[in-house]
């Protein structure tokens, strides 16, 4: 009988190096790859450019690979202890990278029953780094792009979406990282405001502002960056018009399209609570969400209902019933919004919402009770988090301040700490170098 190898992999991109491992561990008898699904991936890592089916179907076949298995942890040693497997093979990089308190972990385990580990010279001249940033820099395509947010919904706990409104907040968006204990912290896509996209330009926020004039900066955004994107939709204007969004958007890539239930003369929500009257009818709100959905081409776009009743001074009780409506008349997700600070309503809406509806996803903007972490909220239920308006607000004061210093000043020197290297800015355009 043929001796068993485990072999783990993401499956995303592979190079001479991969191919190398896989030639290595069929020496040794009969190779099962455990191939990484998303969402172990995605809790250390970017999301893998190619779903898992894709992945399987790339590994399965080639030559070596005697049989594909998901791997559903970031850890080898879930795999390792059902398996049992008389080999592992690995790249002898894991020694001092990120993976070396698993490595330990798996010769732990392996010893149990007298397994052994082998492991291959890394390949010089491969740098999987440079793969990935050289993948980033080809961009990504209409179709791509739109299903990455369901799959992300479905892999995380939680989605982080930041506001972006021009091609260079977008760029910051699409490249922040944090490294911290529980692997890579990134923004997972970008939220397409009307709010920040008029204010950004000098303008009222007015329902006046046209889909026509709206796409001027979203192509910005969409130009010169790969993640997701969420578009506020407002009201989404009569059925009619609210179908030539959804195709619209589509057609560009977008993810998401978000359309609260108000009908007439758009009034921020930040200015009083006494909008009853301007709500639309659970009929008319919902004769849009079907109307969007006929419309809609792929099975990847999303249309989700904003909730703005609790904020519009109704009971949680009354945004319950809208929003079960509202998925009835197929919407793909709930956004609920809300003013108070405690974030109790809010709370209590996911708490009784989940109990209706497990799998439909709730997106919270925590601006008012932000005291909430990301963990927290996705607790109550939450699949989604925006935060809606923050690198427009960042902004504005910090240009304010450069301004009123050179003219205190009366030259720039003074600004130089707090103005960034415009070698740091060209480098951040791509094609700039």
């Amino acid at each position: 009988m043929p001796k068993t190898v485990y072999l783990g992999l993401t499956g995303d991109i592979i190079h001479p190096g991969i191919i190398n491992i896989i030639n290595e561990g069929a020496k040794l008898g009969e190779l099962v790859v455990g191939l990484l699904t998303d969402s172990a991936i995605v809790s250390h890592k970017r999301l893998p450019y190619l779903t898992f089916e894709q992945r399987r179907q790339v590994v399965e076949n080639i030559k070596g690979v005697a049989k594909v298995i998901p791997q559903e942890d970031w850890s080898y040693v879930p795999n390792l202890k059902r398996l049992k497997p008389d080999f592992m093979i690995h790249g002898d990089d894991w020694k001092t990278n990120y993976l070396s308190k698993i490595r330990e972990e798996c010769f732990e385990v392996m010893k149990e029953w007298n397994g052994q580990i082998v492991e291959i010279p890394y390949t010089k001249g491969i740098n999987s780094t440079a793969l990935v940033e050289n993948a980033n820099t080809i961009g990504t395509t209409p179709d791509v792009r739109r299903a990455t947010l369901r799959r992300l919904i479905a892999a995380k706990s939680i989605v982080r979406i930041m506001e972006a409104h021009s091609g260079l907040s977008g760029l910051i968006v699409e490249h922040a990282e944090v490294m911290k204990d529980d692997g890579l912290h990134t923004f997972d896509g970008m939220w397409s405001s009307s709010l920040t996209d008029s204010t950004s330009k000098g303008k009222p926020d007015i329902e006046a502002v046209d889909l026509t004039t709206r796409m001027q900066s979203l192509t910005d955004i969409l130009e010169c960056t790969t993640k997701p994107i969420i578009y506020d939709g407002d009201t989404g204007d009569i059925p009619e018009h609210f179908v030539f969004t959804v195709r619209t958007l589509e057609r560009n890539g977008v993810s998401a399209v978000i359309i609260e239930d108000k009908k007439g003369l758009k009034k921020n929500s930040l200015f009083g609570t006494d909008a009853k009257q301007v709500l639309a009818t659970e009929e008319e709100f919902c004769e849009k969400i079907a109307a969007g959905k006929r419309a809609q081409i792929t099975k990847d776009f999303m249309i989700i209902a904003r909730i703005e009743e609790i904020i519009a001074g109704y009971s949680v009780d009354e945004a319950l019933t809208k929003a079960f409506a509202a998925v009835k008349a197929g919407a793909d997700g709930i956004m609920i919004h809300s003013k108070d600070k405690s974030g109790e309503d809010i709370k209590e809406f996911c708490g009784r919402f989940r109990k209706e509806y497990a799998n439909i996803p709730i997106v919270l903007v925590p601006t008012t009770y932000n005291q909430f972490t990301e963990k927290e909220l996705a607790e109550w239920g939450a699949n989604i988090i925006i935060y809606a308006n923050h690198m427009l607000r960042a902004s504005y004061p910090a240009m304010k301040k450069c301004a009123e210093t050179i003219l205190e000043a009366e030259r720039s020197l003074e600004v130089n700490d707090i103005c960034m290297p415009i070698k740091e800015i060209l480098e951040l355009i791509p094609g700039t170098k």
